[in-house]
C-alpha cells in the first residue's frame, strides 16, 4: 500500500473541495465579466469565495486578489514593491524558495534593486538582530522573509518582523504558502504588506491560489489585458479553482485545533523512532522547535547509498522528497541545506505529512528505511 509523505509539495485534494467545485463546473459556465444573468451568477462565486477568504484572514475583501498560485502572488508582491513602491533595497536570506530567490536576483542583475541576505542562526532561523541592522543601514527596503521553510518547517516569528518593519518603514512580504491552512494568520493584528498562498498545499484544488495586499500600498496592474480582478491581474478568473480555494481554506480552518495535533503527532512518532531505530540520525533546522508541524527534515548518517534512499523507498511504495519539490530532476543540491551547512556526505529527506497519515504509516516506512540501511550494512 502506497504512503504519501509529501504534503509539503502537494496535498491531496479533499472530496468536499470536489464537490462544489463539480456544482459549477456544471451548472455555471458564465464569463463573470458578463453583465448578464449567467455572468453575474458566476460573479457571485468568486466574491463569495473572496469574502470567505478575507474573513478567515482578518482583512477586507478588497485586498485579495486571486492568483494562480503562490508562485505568482510571490512575483507580482517583489515586482510591483520595485516598480511601484520605489524599493531600491531588498533584504531576504538564503533560504528563500526559488520563487522569491531568483525573482530577487533577476531585478539584481537588472540593476534594479540592490539585494542584502540576513544571517541565519546556527538552526536555521533567521537573526532577527541581522535583520535590523540591515533595516537600520537600508531603511524603506522589501522584506522578503517566509512564513515556514518548505524544506526545514522553520518557523519566522512574523510578528516581531513586522513590528521591525514599521519601525524602519519597510515594506513586508511574506511567503505564508506552507503555513496558510495550517496555522490560523490574522492580518488584523500583523503588519504585514503582501502574503502569498496556494491552495494544493491545504487539500484544495493546484493552480490557483491569492495574494493580499495591504489597501495602503497603490500599486498598478500585475497583468494588462482586463480589468479582472479590481484591474489588478487581467485574464479571466479560474472560477473552479477560486470556489475550491475558498472551500478548502474554510475546512482547513474549521478542523485545524484538531488536525494540527493529530498531524504533530504522528511527525513526534517519527522522530522518536528514527532515533530509537537509526543511530547517528540527525534532524536539520528547528525540528523539535519552533517548526511547522507538516514538515521534518531528516539528516540520515553517510552511506553508499545516499542518492539512492528516494529512490529505494519510492520502490517500496513510499512517496518522500529530497529537500524540496520544486528542485526535483535537477542535479542542483539544496541551497537550504547548503545555507545550514549540512554536511553533502550526509543524505537528507523531506517527510510532509497531512490529515490522511497516521503514525501506522510511520512504524512502516521506519521499518524499511531500517531495512534499508541493514541490507546495506550487511552487504558493505
Amino acid at each position: 500500500m502506497a504512503i504519501y509523505f509529501d504534503n509539503a509539495a502537494t496535498t491531496p485534494i479533499d472530496e468536499r473541495v470536489i464537490e462544489v467545485m463539480l456544482h459549477v463546473m456544471r451548472e455555471e459556465f458564465g464569463n463573470p465579466s458578463s453583465t448578464h444573468s449567467h455572468g453575474r451568477k458566476v460573479r457571485t462565486y468568486i466574491e463569495d469565495a473572496r469574502k470567505k477568504v478575507a474573513k478567515i484572514m482578518g482583512c477586507t475583501p478588497g485586498e485579495i486578489f486571486f492568483t494562480s498560485g503562490g508562485t505568482e502572488a510571490d512575483n507580482m508582491a517583489i515586482r510591483k514593491s520595485v516598480d511601484d513602491l520605489g524599493v531600491k533595497h531588498i533584504i531576504s536570506s538564503p533560504i528563500e524558495h526559488h520563487a522569491v530567490s531568483h525573482t530577487i536576483e533577476e531585478l539584481a542583475r537588472k540593476g534594479l534593486v540592490q539585494s542584502h541576505l540576513v544571517q541565519l542562526l546556527p538552526n536555521g532561523h533567521i537573526d532577527l538582530l541581522d535583520l535590523e541592522l540591515l533595516l537600520k543601514t537600508y531603511p524603506n527596503a522589501l522584506v522578503s522573509l517566509m512564513h515556514a521553510n518548505n524544506e526545514i518547517g522553520n518557523l519566522l516569528d512574523i510578528d516581531k518582523v513586522g513590528e521591525l518593519c514599521q519601525t524602519y518603514k519597510a515594506v513586508f512580504h511574506c511567503d505564508t504558502v506552507q503555513t496558510i491552512g495550517h496555522i490560523q494568520i490574522d492580518l488584523s493584528q500583523t503588519n504585514i504588506d503582501f502574503l502569498a498562498c496556494g491552495a494544493h498545499k491545504f487539500n484544495g484544488p493546484k493552480g490557483v491560489g491569492f495574494i493580499y495586499i495591504n489597501a495602503k500600498n497603490k500599486i498598478h496592474p500585475y497583468i494588462s489585458g482586463g480589468a479582472q480582478e479590481r484591474n489588478m491581474r487581467g485574464g479571466t478568473e479560474n472560477v473552479y479553482g477560486i470556489v475550491g480555494l475558498a472551500k478548502a481554506l474554510e475546512l482547513a480552518i474549521d478542523h485545524l485545533p484538531h488536525e494540527s495535533k493529530q498531524i504533530q503527532a504522528v511527525k513526534d512518532h517519527m522522530i522518536q523512532k528514527l532515533r530509537t531505530h537509526i543511530p547517528d540520525v540527525q534532524f536539520n533546522g528547528d525540528a523539535e522547535g519552533s517548526s511547522l508541524f507538516t514538515v521534518l527534515s531528516v539528516n540520515f548518517p553517510p552511506t553508499p547509498i545516499a542518492e539512492m534512499i528516494l529512490f529505494k523507498l519510492d520502490i517500496e511504495g513510499v512517496s518522500a522528497s529530497g529537500g524540496s519539490a520544486c528542485s526535483s530532476g535537477s542535479n542542483v543540491g539544496s541551497h537550504v541545506l547548503a545555507a545550514l551547512k549540512v554536511s553533502p556526505d550526509r543524505p537528507s529527506v523531506r517527510f510532509s505529512f497531512g490529515r490522511q497519515n497516521t503514525i501506522e504509516e510511520v512504524e512502516q516506512v521506519v521499518m524499511k528505511l531500517v531495512k534499508m540501511f541493514n541490507l546495506e550494512q550487511s552487504n558493505a
